[in-house]
Order: structure tokens, then C-alpha cells, then sequence
């Protein structure tokens, strides 16, 4: 009889066991890999703001690694990393979500590697922020001159693509480079100097058109994060160039927002962001702009850099910490030129703005 008894007590603990509801996650990520055959992801890899309180209710050292937790506030769950071997595929994107730390959107996030690179080494990368309100597919798209996406890779750079809130693959609403897309900006930027095979003291942002605004907003709302440069193609200044303002009838934001909302205007002015920036600023400019009927608004951006003390600013192809008088312009880029190897000459700038010290 007391055979059976405990018998029949190990087989109930069993089925408690069995029965029991699992524990929340024990992998619960914050930001995924995503198979790029569209199979369930294997590995993870967490990417929560740096800027975080410390963990609250003691999760740390469970061994999870669960936001708010990051690297930063609980290494001892979140500090370890797959080795490059185990997650990166070379010559192929590999796709994640990184979780904006001010919507809670997942952002889709995309990264290319050198047909070349070995597994091991730690290369450069470039962050690439698309134009208006584009998304990660206009750097991936074939083109004659070769995609994007190809071309940072051809360099020896790792190429880095993001869908902003509310656009492309990514959750959230459209915000129009305000706070809260700078803000999944920099969180993505973080995310990067976390990958394996990036060298996180080797990060360049470069924006195309309208991203300047995402692009000098994060960085001056966000000095701490590991960018060393920032290259702006034809990027507009400010609401006369994007909200029409200036009587011309330009922009793609005449119907998001009146010329008077101070309110929407203060997140989104390229001109009043660049200034407080901490990292050199390149800016190419075409002497036919693919919008904006002239170039004052490159003048601006320029004057604007230097005044504020950015530490390095230089004006395509010019002498560096220049100001220029808006009424009497230099010659910009040959139109040929920019506009059919526009990739090649960034790519050939970030080089030039890695090598500094």
C-alpha cells in the first residue's frame, strides 16, 4: 500500500508538471532575426534603448533577457551574442525587428554583408535612412548603376536598412521624421553596433532627401550614439522647402501640416537639428536639385553646421568650415555627375570620413 501511495503521488506531481501554463518567454526577444527563406527564426538578438532605467523587479539575472532589459542595464542576461557564423549569411539580407522604444512599434530592419567577408572580421557599416516617405525597398532595387545596397557592400561596408514607423514592413503610424521616428532611429543605430561582423566604432549615417530631417534629428537629440559622420544627399532645410511655405508650392507635407503648427514644425527642421550635431558633416549637392528649385537650402544646412559648431563641415568638394553668402552660391556638383553615380561618390566620401582619427 505504501508502494502505490507514493507511486501514485509521483505520477500526480507529474501531471501538474505536464498540465502546468509555461512561464513567459523564455524567449521572448525584442528584436528577431527573420529566416530570409521565411523560416521561424533561430537565433535573437535584443535591441532596447540604451537609455533605459535599471531593470525594475529584479528580472536581471534570470538568464532572459526581456525588455527593458539590455546590454546596458543587465549584461548578465543580455551581453552575450551568436557567434557571426551562426546568424550572418554573406551576400544576402539578413532581416530583423528592433522594437522603438517611443511607439513600441517593431521596425523592420534589414542588413547586407560583402560577398567577401569572411565571418570573423569586424567591418564598417553605413546606416542608410531613405527620402519622403520612403522605406528600406528604394536600396535594394536593382538600378543600372547597380542597387544601393550593392554598392556600400562593393566598398567593403555592411549595409544597414530600416522601415521607419508606419511605413513598408514595420508596425506604427506614419510619423513623418518627428520625434518618434529619430527616436526608432537611434534605437536602430544601437541595434547595429550590436551585430556580429560590425565594427560598432565604424558607423556612418547617410540620408537621402527628406531623411536629413530623421537623421540630424536623432543625432542631436541623441549625442551618445556611435555614428562617426553623417553624410546628407540633397537634403531640405525646413518647411519652406517640404511644407511649401515659401509660396513655391514644394514639399510633401502641404497637407500634413499648416505653415503656423510650431508644434509639428519644431520636431521636423533639418536647419534647426544640424547645428547641434557632434560629428562631421558631409553634404553633396547637385546644381539642379531633384526637388527644390535652387540651392539655398543646401547654404542653409551648411551655414547652419558651421555656426553651430559642428566639428567638421564641408560642402561637396569645397574647403571644410565654410560659410557661403546664399545670394551668391558656389558651383555645385555637375548634374551628370551626381545624379548617375550618386552611390559611388558616398560610398567614396565615407571612406574618406572613416580614415579620419
Amino acid at each position: 500500500m505504501k508502494i502505490f501511495s507514493l507511486l501514485f503521488a509521483s505520477l500526480l506531481l507529474m501531471a501538474c508538471a505536464l498540465t502546468a501554463p509555461l512561464t513567459q518567454g523564455t524567449n521572448t526577444p525584442t528584436a528577431e532575426r527573420i529566416s530570409s527563406t521565411g523560416n521561424v527564426p533561430t537565433t535573437t538578438l535584443v535591441a532596447t534603448s540604451s537609455l533605459l532605467p535599471p531593470v525594475p523587479g529584479g528580472s536581471c539575472g534570470d538568464g532572459v533577457c526581456n525588455g527593458p532589459e539590455n546590454a546596458q542595464n543587465c549584461p548578465a542576461d543580455c551581453s552575450a551574442l551568436p557567434s557571426p557564423s551562426e546568424r550572418m549569411g554573406r551576400g544576402e539580407s539578413n532581416e530583423y525587428t528592433v522594437i522603438n522604444p517611443a511607439s513600441g512599434a517593431a521596425l523592420y530592419v534589414a542588413v547586407f554583408y560583402p560577398d567577401d567577408w569572411d565571418g570573423q572580421g569586424k567591418l564598417p557599416a553605413i546606416v542608410l535612412v531613405p527620402g519622403g516617405n520612403g522605406d528600406s525597398s528604394a536600396f535594394a532595387r536593382p538600378s543600372p548603376g547597380g542597387a544601393t545596397v550593392e554598392i556600400v557592400n562593393q566598398a567593403g561596408y555592411v549595409a544597414v536598412l530600416f522601415d521607419p514607423d508606419g511605413r513598408g514592413r514595420s508596425g506604427g503610424t506614419e510619423n513623418y521624421n518627428g520625434f518618434i521616428h529619430q527616436d526608432g532611429l537611434a534605437e536602430v543605430i544601437r541595434f547595429a553596433a550590436t551585430l556580429p561582423g560590425v565594427d560598432p566604432a565604424n558607423i556612418g549615417l547617410v540620408t537621402y532627401s527628406y531623411g536629413i530631417t530623421m537623421g540630424a534629428g536623432a543625432l542631436a537629440r541623441h549625442p551618445d550614439l556611435p555614428v562617426r559622420f553623417l553624410i546628407d544627399w540633397e537634403g531640405p532645410a525646413n518647411r519652406n522647402d517640404t511644407g511649401g511655405c515659401d509660396g513655391a508650392g514644394l514639399g510633401h507635407l502641404g497637407d500634413v501640416a499648416s505653415c503656423s503648427d510650431e508644434a509639428f514644425w519644431a520636431e521636423r527642421e533639418a536647419s534647426t537639428f544640424i547645428g547641434q550635431i557632434h560629428v562631421p558633416y558631409q553634404r553633396l549637392q547637385s546644381q539642379t536639385d531633384h526637388v527644390q528649385p535652387d540651392s539655398a537650402h543646401a547654404i542653409l544646412m551648411v551655414n547652419n553646421a558651421v555656426n553651430g559648431g559642428v566639428p567638421w563641415v564641408r560642402l561637396n568638394n569645397e574647403l571644410p568650415n565654410q560659410t557661403y553668402d546664399p545670394a551668391h552660391p558656389p558651383a555645385m556638383l555637375p548634374d551628370a555627375v551626381l545624379d548617375r553615380q550618386r552611390d559611388r561618390l558616398i560610398v567614396e566620401y565615407a571612406r574618406e570620413l572613416f580614415a579620419f582619427p
